[in-house]
């Protein structure tokens, strides 16, 4: 028996041992694509030896200093580099040390914010269904999956959800897709004015939905209608991209396809690659100099924020995403993964959906395609197509819940930036036998 205390105890774990490109290498020797990136964190692969070396020589120099004390070179340099590449407004970089202290730091600076301007009545903060912000209670409070929160709602914190933007099941046959993007519009205006107006301090989305839906991107238009809906109310707009961003859509910040600027915006798992533990969250100017010219001190922090060495990993994988041209290989090799995805399956009973931006990639299975029914939760699809794909080594990323936070299955597909198209045709091979087997088992 194991004295780590695993998530899951109960689960024997074969022993990664190294990292080979796209591949993590156990302790027998067998070789697993990595075509979740762990869990769309991996954007590298398991072996860039210039992040290697870049953490390397800033252990050397200075591994940590708190920040208390001491900012870093490095801590400003990627800070600069964010910000130079950030949607509009968004200035300023907290740096913390991954997703949920991201969205953490946002729900508080949020409300420190609404606070120093005097407006303390602001404290309701809206989400989506099915939507996943993290495992601190603050971000599970906000998330909007069933299952997730279910064990720990009495010690949650008041939070409220409108629909998601999911038009494989959302949108109506008789709507456009404007229409659409409208209605939700509509909904969360209707969500703030139920509220009241002036009590509700900010809005949060993730950009693209993605471990409880499996990469479900907005359509066109829906973003740019909440934004406004936002502004109307002078609610801030939280976008979550730390599964989505940092490259993975085919763009550094993925509202960068939607055009709009978010308030405040959090990224984690593909800024550090998971060569080291890091995020952040970017913040917009009027937030910093509210705070600022207020109390002067964000009322916030972790031992580990800034960490020197996390930011010296960080720096050096947005130069290896720069110099080696890889966000339009994220674009290129995700349309190829969606594209041969979409023809294997476009006759196949159970895929109701193959969805995504970039190498960012949700595959929906479905009971009857024609009426959209999931399977029943009790055969856990998701789970055997887990063990299917890891048994011809493959690591993908399936869910269950998918509908609902109880119903539904899907695949969430996010393989490194640095895949070519043979990996991307292997890929494809490996998880079609494993959904066939799977579906074949139940």
């Amino acid at each position: 028996m194991s004295t780590v205390f695993h998530r899951s105890p109960k689960q024997l774990l074969p022993v990664a041992v190294a990292g080979d490109g796209i591949e993590i290498i156990d302790s027998t020797g067998k070789r697993y694509i990595d075509a979740s990136g762990g869990a769309a964190v991996s954007c590298l692969g398991h072996s860039n030896q210039r992040v290697i070396d870049a953490i390397k020589r800033q252990a050397q120099q200075l591994p940590y200093a708190h920040t208390s004390f001491f900012t870093t070179q490095v801590a400003e340099e990627l800070a600069d580099r964010l910000v130079a590449s950030a949607p509009q407004g968004l200035e300023h970089v907290y740096f913390v040390s991954g997703g949920s202290e991201a969205i953490e730091a946002a729900l508080k600076l949020a409300r420190q914010y609404v606070v120093e301007k005097g407006e303390l009545q602001r404290r309701h903060f809206i989400a989506r269904r099915q939507s996943y912000h993290g495992n601190t209670l603050g971000a599970l409070a906000i998330g909007g999956n069933a299952w997730r929160r279910e064990p720990f709602l009495p010690i949650l914190i008041e939070a409220h959800h409108v629909s998601p933007c999911y038009a494989y099941r959302e949108q109506r046959a008789d709507e456009t897709e404007d229409q659409f993007a409208q209605r939700l519009a509509d909904e969360l205006e209707q969500k703030i004015l139920e509220l009241g107006a002036d009590t509700v301090a900010a809005f949060v989305a993730e950009t693209v939905v993605g471990a409880t839906a499996g990469a479900v991107p907005p359509v066109r238009e829906y973003f740019r209608k909440i934004r406004a809906v936002c502004d109307r109310y002078g609610v801030l707009l939280i976008l979550d991209e730390i599964m989505s961003g940092m490259g993975r859509t085919g763009y550094l910040y993925a509202c960068e396809e939607d055009g709009i600027a978010p308030d405040l915006l959090t990224i984690a798992k593909g800024l550090g690659a998971g060569y080291q533990p890091i995020g952040a969250t970017l913040v917009s100017d009027r937030i910093y100099q509210a705070i600022v010219g207020g109390s002067g001190f964000f009322q916030h922090g972790h031992t580990y924020i800034g960490h020197a060495t996390a930011c010296a990993a960080a720096l050096e994988v947005q130069r290896v995403i720069a110099d080696d041209h890889l966000l339009p290989n994220v674009q290129a090799r995700g349309e190829q993964l969606r594209g041969q995805l979409r023809e294997h399956y476009a006759q196949h009973p159970h895929i109701g959906d193959v969805r995504g931006r970039g190498l960012f990639v949700g595959v929906e299975l479905v009971q009857d395609r024609a009426t959209k029914a999931p399977f029943d939760a009790k055969l856990k699809l998701h789970a055997a197509i887990r063990r299917e794909a890891f048994a011809r080594g493959l690591m993908v990323y399936p869910m269950g819940g998918t509908v609902d936070g109880k119903s539904g299955d899907h695949v969430l597909l996010a393989p490194p930036f640095i895949c070519t198209a043979r990996d991307i045709d292997e890929i494809v091979n490996r998880l079609t036998d494993a959904i066939d087997g799977a579906l074949a088992a139940i």
